[in-house]
């Protein structure tokens, strides 16, 4: 089973990514880091040298080609859903989890982040809403479940999604360790 997180940039895909992977005790990938280590520089020298075109190629080939593979926690970039290839990849090939963050969260989370092309505007926080205005669709779109990141701790986003994960009966409550749900019996 493979398990998806996609999300505005800084909605804490990565973060919530590695720690439901170390609970489920499957591999993590970062898609973004798998892009720079096969580019051999950032994503924003990428970016800024080739244009978005490209970097949307490339983010699409490794999407297909990570999507494919072994069970794993994959997170995406925040603009993996513009390409229809990726959200019918990722949402046909395992759940998909949307962080759902409003701008003014992301805001406060990344707002001294240099390494995030999309926000080095003279407006990050605009850049944010009107990143949302055309995303959320598409990450509801491609989502099986929205979790509300809100104010919860990393632990309990995770704790939500795998309760979500086996709520919809899907066999990675039981390879995560948890306990199958007690019967309802009348009494």
């Amino acid at each position: 089973m493979r398990v998806s997180l996609v999300g505005l940039p800084g909605s804490g895909k990565s973060t919530v990514g590695r720690q439901l992977a170390r609970r489920l005790a499957i591999p993590f990938f970062d898609s973004d880091h798998v892009i720079e280590q096969r580019l051999g520089c950032s994503i924003r020298e990428y970016f800024e040298r080739e244009g978005e075109e490209r970097f949307r190629d490339m983010e699409q080939a490794v999407l297909d080609e990570l999507t494919q593979g072994e069970a794993c926690v994959l997170s995406t970039g925040g603009g993996s859903v513009l390409r229809a290839a990726n959200r019918a990849h990722l949402h046909e090939r395992g759940r998909v989890v949307y962080l759902r963050s409003t701008p003014e969260e992301v805001f406060r989370r990344v707002r001294h982040d240099r390494n995030r092309p999309l926000l080095q505007v003279a407006d990050p926080l605009q850049r944010l809403r009107d990143l949302y205005a055309v995303r959320d669709p598409l990450y509801r779109e491609t989502a099986h479940f929205v979790i509300e990141t809100g104010r919860p701790s990393v632990a309990t986003l995770v704790n939500m999604i795998v309760m979500q994960l086996e709520l919809a009966g899907d066999a990675m409550g039981a390879e995560a360790g948890s306990a199958p749900p007690p019967e309802h019996r009348p009494t």
